[in-house]
């Protein structure tokens, strides 16, 4: 029997990237006057861009980002890995 668990690995270049795009989303939702933390949980979690600004093109921006990359990027700083 094989695992059929799947091992994600990014490398911090990536991680980098992910974090100053996430920096240029937050901050273009927060001049927007939106709660840059609820807009960008609910992008995650529904994959909707409208939960996201087009302000400073913040929706571009953050549709670049592979979603599970961007999870993985969010956990591993949550730890601090």
């Amino acid at each position: 029997m094989q695992d059929k668990t799947m091992v994600f690995s990014l490398g911090g270049d990536k991680d980098d990237e992910i974090k100053q795009s996430l920096i240029v989303v937050y901050d273009a939702l927060r001049a927007k006057g939106y709660n840059p933390i609820n807009q960008i949980v609910g992008y995650i979690l529904s994959e909707d861009p409208t939960y996201i600004t087009t302000h400073n093109n913040a929706r571009r921006i953050i549709s670049k980002i592979d979603r599970d990359d961007l999870l993985e990027a969010l956990v591993k700083s949550y730890l601090n890995l």
